[in-house]
């Protein structure tokens, strides 16, 4: 619940802001997810929200953890997900951005959001948002001098009230649209309708982990979205990272010569 004016948000039982697989990864293929979990601190309790309201999609991208898990085995890639709900704070988000901290999201007023103290807003920043980005930039650090491509994996949902999405993938990006290029035709050979730039496109506005750990760094990358009615099973999730798997494999060699 939101008043807690308390420098201390995780509590010695709560999990880590992050989590790392494979750090040792020997692929050119860097992984994050940035909604991986839709887990509230145990000082926030459930944020006045109902067992529904956080298992759906406003709380966090579902199958998007269970893709990425697999896509890491899949391509020996290390991979970074972050570790409470977007609802808690928003680990895309830029720090100035309204949806950082979401007061109402897809139509749903969030409680503890509500009128948040300056301190706890701080708090949230400083103890789940920050710690998740530094361990990507740590990671990254510690691959320099070899060839990185970057995928940020996520998932959207089929209708968002502005009609059904047909496309079951999607490649976003921002001003470099580089990697997209080859990765979108790789993904259309079978006859697979992939979105371009859609549903949305990458914009440092809206956004924080293309633009400050591919566009800054000047990585390739591609923002990866999946839907949600296609890998809602882990079974599923499996099945399309293995398609994009299949696809990263055709693109590497001409992928790693834009490094």
């Amino acid at each position: 619940m939101d008043g807690i004016v308390d420098e201390t948000l995780l509590q010695p039982d709560d999990p880590p802001a992050f989590e790392i697989v494979n750090a040792g990864g020997r692929s050119a293929a860097f992984l994050i997810c940035d909604h991986a979990s839709n887990r509230i601190p145990r000082r926030l309790g459930t944020l006045g929200l109902s067992d529904g309201e956080r298992a759906d999609h406003i709380a966090w991208d579902p199958g998007a953890a269970h893709m990425a898990r697999r896509l890491s085995v899949l391509l020996d890639a290390p991979l970074v997900l972050s570790g409470y709900s977007r609802l808690v704070i928003d680990c895309n988000r830029p720090l100035a951005n309204t949806q950082l901290i979401a007061p109402v999201s897809g139509g749903v007023t969030v409680p503890g959001n509500a009128a948040i103290a300056p301190e706890d807003r701080a708090a949230r920043i400083d103890q789940l948002h920050q710690p998740y980005h530094a361990a990507i930039e740590d990671m990254l650090e510690k691959r320099r001098g070899r060839p990185t491509l970057l995928l940020s994996i996520h998932s959207f949902t089929p209708d968002m009230g502005d009609g059904p999405r047909p496309w079951p993938i999607a490649i976003a990006y921002g001003r470099d649209d580089r990697l997209a290029r080859l990765l979108i035709p790789a993904l259309r050979q079978d006859g697979t309708v992939v979105g371009d730039n859609q549903p949305y496109a990458v914009t440092p506005d809206s956004d924080y982990s293309i633009p400050v750990h591919g566009e800054r760094h000047d990585i390739p990358h591609v923002l990866v979205e999946t839907r949600q009615d296609g890998i809602r099973t882990p079974e599923t999730a499996a099945a399309w990272a293995d398609k994009l798997a299949q696809a990263y494999r055709r693109i590497e060699a001409p992928a790693l010569r834009l490094t």
